[in-house]
């Protein structure tokens, strides 16, 4: 069964500036396509004149209506976010209240727009906080409608103040290449049982 995905990168460096980020979506969109899965844009969030707000169109200038229907025309959609003082991006927040306009929305069967989607995670940076990152999207992008699957979050973390990141690395360690794959292979999995057997109406 055919399987799309998209990835928004949350990075806060803008244009075609070096990010961390980037590469481990690049990594992780390449481990989806291993399972057949069609690789969609990696969007820089930050680059697309997104709007605050909470709903889906804020208006004339918002860029969340086009990533909005890129989202909803795939099954997997991927979520990459720096750590900043522990916690996602403010970039990646500006996401999450975006998609707070999913709550409300519904198909044209009368579920969650977001029903039968599945949301995974990667996230880079040089202190600890990863699994913070993990506890406040997982639970942002369920209520939304998403399902996440086991181990949904791919990850490295550097030495805390350290000077090195993840796109500086000489290679990459076996660990995050391992839970990479990991996280696609649960991630395709679990988008074809959902497109075999939706969510009830």
């Amino acid at each position: 069964m055919p399987l799309n995905a998209i990835a928004l990168n949350c990075t806060i460096k803008p244009g075609g500036e070096p990010s961390s980020t980037e590469l481990l979506l690049t990594r992780l969109m390449a481990a989806l396509a291993e399972h057949d899965v069609a690789p969609g844009p990696i969007i820089r969030v930050i680059d697309e004149g997104v709007a605050f707000g909470v709903s889906s169109d804020e208006g004339e200038g918002d860029g969340w209506p086009a990533i909005r229907e890129k989202i909803l025309a795939a099954q997997i959609l991927v979520i990459g976010t720096p750590i900043w003082l522990g916690n996602p991006s403010s970039v990646c927040r500006q996401v999450l209240e975006r998609l707070d306009a999913f709550i409300s929305e519904e198909d044209d069967r009368g579920r969650p727009i977001a029903s039968d989607r599945v949301a995974v995670l990667a996230t880079v940076g040089n202190e600890d906080g990863a699994h913070n990152v993990a506890a406040q999207v997982y639970q942002a992008l369920s209520d939304v409608g998403f399902t996440i699957p086991a181990g949904g979050q791919t990850y490295w973390v550097g030495e805390a103040m350290g000077s090195v990141d993840y796109k500086d690395l000489d290679a990459e360690p076996d660990d995050v290449a391992s839970t990479t794959r990991d996280v696609a292979r649960n991630a395709t999995h679990l988008a074809r049982l959902l497109q075999q057997s939706p969510y009830p109406a």
